[in-house]
């Protein structure tokens, strides 16, 4: 099976403009993530895909790889979809170029799913045991059936603990989440045929109630497999996420 790690890289950000190219220990953010992926040894090839040559430019002066795309794509999965086009490999994985402490371990979690030749999607998700983590709605929430695969996505707290008492009665934090309650991590791993698939559908209501593009893939009846692991990484989505990284780099 080979594999390939697409890291999708776009210069403008709402939240964080340029953030790809901000300095992260004497390197651009990018090239950290595109170092971490590469570190695992897991891949065929790891490359950046970037709408701007600033991006391709900076990867390629450290010694990784980078693609151009087109700047009209409206999300990380249309990025790469254009590039897997081109590619000679059996699954993709997606890796948002903001992860820089992204995991071998959870990697590696996400393509043993591929042993199973029925999945098609996998992704990833970890155990919620905080209170706030829980009823907020940036965290988003996955429930799955006894295979393993993702039954819903959502940013309310699911499944709703309806005989579960709020920490307004003397509740702990801890105790105020009910077991087996997950989050969604997103780094997802597709074979080819399912990548091209989900980005040629449209959007579904669902996906746009909840602003969760992974909902248009249940929604047309594409099972989506996770694996649990021990926690995420750290993302890079405000400044404050940057300096907590470099304190940690």
């Amino acid at each position: 099976m080979k594999v390939v790690a697409l890291l999708p890289a776009r210069l403008g950000s709402t939240r964080f403009p340029e953030k790809m190219l901000a300095d992260l220990g004497g390197k651009p953010l990018i090239v950290r993530t595109w170092e971490a992926v590469q570190a695992t040894h897991l891949f065929a090839e790891v490359l950046v895909v970037t709408d701007h040559e600033r991006i391709l430019q900076a990867v390629e002066a450290h010694g990784g790889s980078a693609v151009m795309s087109s700047p009209e794509h409206q999300s990380g999965s249309d990025r790469i979809a254009e590039i897997a086009l081109k590619l000679d490999a059996d699954v993709l994985v997606n890796v948002q170029g903001d992860e820089p402490f992204v995991q071998r371990e959870s990697l590696a979690a996400l393509l043993r799913c591929f042993e199973d030749a029925q999945v098609r999607v996998a992704s990833l998700m970890c155990r919620v045991g905080d209170y706030a983590d829980f009823h907020n709605p940036n965290v988003v929430k996955v429930v799955c059936n006894q295979a393993g695969d993702a039954l819903y996505f959502s940013r309310a707290a699911v499944p709703f603990p309806r005989d579960l008492d709020l920490p307004a009665q003397g509740l702990l934090p801890e105790e105020a989440v009910p077991a087996g309650v997950f989050q969604h991590i997103g780094v997802y791993g597709y074979r080819k045929e399912a990548l091209l698939a989900f980005t040629a559908m449209p959007p579904c209501a669902l996906e746009l109630t909840e602003k969760l593009e992974q909902l248009r893939l249940l929604y047309h009846g594409i099972p989506i497999r996770m694996a649990e692991v021990a926690e995420k990484s750290i993302g890079i989505d405000t400044l404050a996420d940057l300096e907590r990284a470099r304190r940690l780099l």
